[in-house]
């Protein structure tokens, strides 16, 4: 399937490991102009020179999410290297399990306001270009509550009504908005990778738990992305993609 990328320009936020840097090599493989941000500026230079050593045009800029004027400035930034935006992606998440006053404010700046900031960023951009496309990324942990209320759970769960309400006030001016919901993803510098370092016993429960006997990858969840980010997902908006080998107990309404 053509997915009709090849000279559009995204921009993601919170593209240096995991998701976020999967979702940027699958865009700049499909030749995507790509611009990321991400608060480390080596990893961000790291991600920008091996993008680019594959021949993709790729700029970056260490960008704290939460500051709607770094967001600005970044988003800015990318018009003015590659003349426009098609695609805005926020992979942003302070990933808090912790129940305190202050993880919940934390999960809400992050989770919730910085991918605000970025689509308030971008939205006057998207409204130019030719079928503009938003991707949220959510979790599977907005869609049950194991162990009580979490702020990591709820602020995801705001992300996908905040999505959803989005898709329908911007599908009359030709913008779609989605969001991807991962399941437990597997890579060795993110959650799972630590537990199975630290915690191997609960680990092997979480693999055992899903139904595919496994958890998923970067790659996986960045496929299902990049489709609904694309032109081949036209007529596609307002959805919350689960990408979590049948783990999710639970109906979608």
């Amino acid at each position: 399937m053509d997915l009709k990328l090849n000279g559009k320009t995204a921009a993601i936020a919170g593209a240096t490991r995991g998701i976020g840097r999967a979702i940027a090599g699958l865009l700049a493989s499909e030749g995507c102009n790509v611009s990321i941000c991400a608060r480390d500026g080596a990893a961000v230079g790291k991600v920008v020179a091996d993008l680019s050593a594959g021949g993709a045009k790729v700029m970056g800029r260490a960008a704290d999410a939460t500051d709607r004027a770094a967001q600005d400035a970044w988003i800015d930034e990318t018009i003015k290297a590659f003349g426009g935006l098609d695609i805005f992606i926020a992979n942003v998440s302070a990933l808090n399990q912790a129940t305190d006053e202050d993880a919940w404010r934390q999960s809400f700046e992050v989770d919730m306001m910085a991918s605000f900031n970025g689509i308030e960023a971008s939205l006057p951009h998207l409204k130019n270009a030719e079928g503009g496309s938003i991707v949220l990324i959510s979790s599977i942990a907005a869609l049950h509550v194991p162990g009580g209320p979490k702020p990591y759970g709820a602020m995801k769960a705001a992300v996908i009504n905040y999505s959803k309400g989005l898709a329908r006030s911007l599908a009359p001016e030709g913008i779609r908005v989605n969001t991807v919901s991962p399941g437990n993803i597997y890579f060795e510098d993110g959650v799972w990778g630590k537990t199975e370092r630290n915690n191997p016993e609960f680990f092997a429960k979480q693999v055992a738990a899903n139904p595919m006997g496994r958890m998923g990858t970067p790659e996986e969840v960045a496929k299902a992305a990049v489709f609904l980010a694309s032109p081949a997902a036209s007529f596609i908006s307002g959805t919350n993609l689960l990408v979590d080998g049948a783990l999710t107990l639970g109906v979608q309404y």
